[in-house]
């Protein structure tokens, strides 16, 4: 008589594992992230350039008269520098490993910390820079949408005679993200994000075009701002620093957005994605530089922390460039919330075991978007948050994270160009980590001094 466990057991496990893998996938066709991998490379470019250039554009003239002349210059040409070249390890190591993809930056982290340590690391970071940004962008939104009402009609009220709170506004712009956020994938947000380049584009430009046009302000100074004590300005410039390492934030979203483009061992993702970084790393130079140096020899160190706040004329172009950054900002809030949705909806169905159904994403991107407005009305600190997320969370994501898993993984020679290049990266993130929230988070206890919640 035939035995016939051993190849029953044997067909039982191939059954399981396929059955496995099968679940397996009908999760990550869910998940946003690796629903769909027919990106061309210039969604990589307009994507990039959603998720860098935003509100920090507009807070570099004002980051520019914290540091003053020779030090702004050298802060916003290094930071370029520094964090195209880690943008590029991000890309060279999303498949390093043939035959596998890093879709998720905690992912890359878990190969190389360790599956629970790399976890540990990664995870609150990214959720700190995303969560943060989106916070940004609800009171840049907010905002912006209330200096383009009262550009367009500066006696504008309500019925009770007074005028709109910006709580208002920061509500109206939430209202279009709790519509948008139900798009299911990165894929699904590409004209979104189109928008939203073309939009950074254009409002920087006019940013710097009005400041020319409103020409240099009468008595202008390019002394440090208005901190008497030597301690001040020192923390002003630790604060100005966070301010720029949160322009350059793209980091975060990168490996997410290369996830989208298909791959094979003839042409692999990194190709398609390089030439996307470039174009937007050009567009990123076209809008920074000079709209930090124009708007700081305009108004030198009286600017505001949001450059199109200190233009009021003409003031048809100035409420047009203040319509586009709220475009811009519904697009950079939807390319920083996607990662988080995919972290979100993740740990409901795969370690809460809820079913993958649209009532689940329902709920839970809709509680998202609530908490995000909720802080942002509670705390419409622009230019501090700015620094304080831009030192906290930013500069470990962007500056040295990227390096350390590069040295971890090549293990290049010692005291080679690419060891000394990483090292160099990883100090000046140290600092900039440590210095530039303690900055950020002094103009926030000031600012909260003589501020009113909910007004």
């Amino acid at each position: 008589m035939e035995t016939q466990g051993p190849p029953d057991k044997k067909y039982g496990n191939s059954h399981y594992i396929e059955e496995k893998l099968a679940k397996q996938k009908e999760i990550d066709d869910w998940l946003p992230i690796t629903a769909s991998r027919k990106a061309k490379w210039w969604y990589s470019a307009f994507h990039n350039v959603t998720a860098m250039v935003g509100a920090g554009v507009l807070s570099l003239p004002y980051a520019m008269s914290e540091l003053g002349w020779g030090p702004g210059v050298a802060v916003l040409v290094l930071s370029w520098v520094i964090t195209l070249y880690t943008l590029w390890q991000m890309v060279e190591m999303h498949e390093m490993i043939p035959g596998r993809r890093f879709d998720r930056y905690h992912e890359l982290g878990q190969y190389t910390f360790g599956e629970k340590l790399g976890l540990y690391i990664v995870i609150p970071q990214q959720l700190v820079v995303e969560v943060g940004a989106d916070i940004v962008y609800m009171v840049t939104g907010g905002k912006s949408l209330q200096k383009f009402h009262d550009t367009v009609h500066p006696d504008g009220k309500n019925l009770d005679g007074k005028k709109l709170k910006t709580t208002y506004f920061i509500m109206i712009f939430a209202s279009v993200q709790f519509v948008l956020s139900h798009l299911p994938d990165f894929n699904s947000i590409f004209s979104v994000s189109l928008t939203a380049a073309v939009m950074s584009l254009s409002y920087s430009t006019i940013a710097w075009g009005a400041s020319i046009e409103n020409g240099v302000q009468p008595d202008v100074k390019y002394s440090y701002r208005t901190s008497s004590t030597t301690a001040g300005k020192v923390l002003d410039f630790f604060s100005a620093m966070g301010n720029v390492a949160f322009a350059y934030a793209g980091h975060n979203v990168v490996l997410e957005i290369q996830a989208t483009i298909p791959s094979t061992p003839e042409k692999p993702s990194k190709g398609p994605m390089w030439r996307g970084v470039i174009v937007a790393y050009i567009v990123v130079a076209l809008c920074y530089f000079p709209v930090a140096l124009i708007g700081y020899w305009v108004f030198g160190n009286e600017v505001n922390d949001n450059i199109l706040m200190s233009l009021n004329e003409p003031r048809w172009l100035i409420a047009l460039a203040n319509m586009f950054v709220v475009i811009h900002v519904i697009g950079s809030y939807q390319v920083y919330a996607m990662p988080v949705f995919d972290m979100i909806e993740t740990a409901l169905v795969k370690k809460l075991r809820f079913k993958p159904t649209g009532t689940l994403r329902f709920v839970a991107r809709n509680v998202y978007v609530a908490f995000t407005m909720f802080v942002a009305i509670t705390f419409p600190f622009f230019g501090e948050l700015l620094s304080f997320f831009g030192g906290f969370a930013f500069a470990p994501t962007t500056y040295f994270l990227p390096c350390i898993m590069w040295l971890a993984i090549y293990k290049p020679r010692k005291f080679s160009l690419s060891w000394w290049s990483n090292w160099v990266c990883i100090i000046l993130g140290l600092l900039l980590m440590i210095l530039s929230p303690i900055g950020g988070l002094r103009q926030i206890i000031i600012k909260a001094k003589t501020y009113q919640f909910y007004s």
